[in-house]
Protein backbone atom coordinates (compact mmCIF):
# COMPACT_ATOMS: atom_id res chain seq x y z
CA UNK A 1 0.00 0.00 0.00
CA UNK A 2 1.29 3.44 -0.87
CA UNK A 3 2.29 5.92 1.79
CA UNK A 4 1.93 8.75 -0.71
CA UNK A 5 -1.21 10.83 -0.42
CA UNK A 6 -2.74 12.40 -3.51
CA UNK A 7 -5.37 15.13 -3.75
CA UNK A 8 -6.41 13.88 -7.20
CA UNK A 9 -5.81 10.69 -9.22
CA UNK A 10 -5.73 9.94 -12.92
CA UNK A 11 -5.22 6.54 -14.56
CA UNK A 12 -3.51 6.84 -17.94
CA UNK A 13 -2.52 3.23 -18.45
CA UNK A 14 -3.27 2.31 -22.05
CA UNK A 15 -3.20 5.95 -23.18
CA UNK A 16 -0.64 6.74 -25.87
CA UNK A 17 1.93 9.56 -25.94
CA UNK A 18 1.49 12.50 -26.18
CA UNK A 19 -2.18 12.25 -25.14
CA UNK A 20 -1.22 11.04 -21.65
CA UNK A 21 0.78 14.24 -21.05
CA UNK A 22 -2.03 16.41 -22.45
CA UNK A 23 -4.50 14.77 -20.03
CA UNK A 24 -2.02 15.21 -17.16
CA UNK A 25 -1.52 18.88 -18.01
CA UNK A 26 -5.29 19.52 -18.18
CA UNK A 27 -5.80 17.80 -14.80
CA UNK A 28 -3.00 19.86 -13.19
CA UNK A 29 -4.54 23.07 -14.55
CA UNK A 30 -7.70 22.34 -12.53
CA UNK A 31 -5.72 21.86 -9.30
CA UNK A 32 -4.32 24.38 -6.82
CA UNK A 33 -0.59 24.97 -6.32
CA UNK A 34 0.83 22.56 -3.76
CA UNK A 35 -1.71 19.83 -4.43
CA UNK A 36 -0.48 16.36 -5.40
CA UNK A 37 -1.67 14.42 -8.44
CA UNK A 38 -1.24 10.63 -8.61
CA UNK A 39 -0.79 9.44 -12.19
CA UNK A 40 -0.84 5.77 -13.22
CA UNK A 41 1.31 5.23 -16.31
CA UNK A 42 2.48 2.36 -18.47
CA UNK A 43 6.17 1.47 -18.51
CA UNK A 44 8.23 2.50 -21.52
CA UNK A 45 7.55 5.66 -23.51
CA UNK A 46 4.92 7.09 -21.09
CA UNK A 47 7.29 6.70 -18.11
CA UNK A 48 10.17 8.26 -20.05
CA UNK A 49 8.22 11.22 -21.42
CA UNK A 50 5.52 12.27 -18.95
CA UNK A 51 7.76 12.89 -15.89
CA UNK A 52 10.25 14.84 -18.02
CA UNK A 53 7.49 16.96 -19.57
CA UNK A 54 5.97 17.62 -16.13
CA UNK A 55 9.32 18.90 -14.84
CA UNK A 56 9.69 21.11 -17.93
CA UNK A 57 6.31 22.66 -17.02
CA UNK A 58 7.72 23.58 -13.58
CA UNK A 59 5.99 20.91 -11.49
CA UNK A 60 7.81 18.50 -9.16
CA UNK A 61 7.76 14.70 -9.31
CA UNK A 62 7.79 13.85 -5.60
CA UNK A 63 7.63 10.04 -5.81
CA UNK A 64 7.64 7.14 -8.25
CA UNK A 65 6.12 3.81 -7.28
CA UNK A 66 6.29 0.56 -9.30
CA UNK A 67 2.93 -1.20 -9.57
CA UNK A 68 2.02 -4.54 -11.20
CA UNK A 69 1.23 -3.13 -14.63
CA UNK A 70 3.25 0.09 -14.73
CA UNK A 71 4.04 2.96 -12.42
CA UNK A 72 2.38 5.55 -10.24
CA UNK A 73 4.02 8.95 -10.16
CA UNK A 74 3.14 11.65 -7.68
CA UNK A 75 3.36 15.23 -8.95
CA UNK A 76 3.22 18.36 -6.80
CA UNK A 77 1.70 21.24 -8.74
CA UNK A 78 3.81 24.39 -8.78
Amino acid sequence: MSENVADEKIDLRGVLCPINFVKTKLKLEMMDDGQVLEIALDDGEPMRNVPRSIKEEGHKVVAVEKIDDGYKIYVKKS
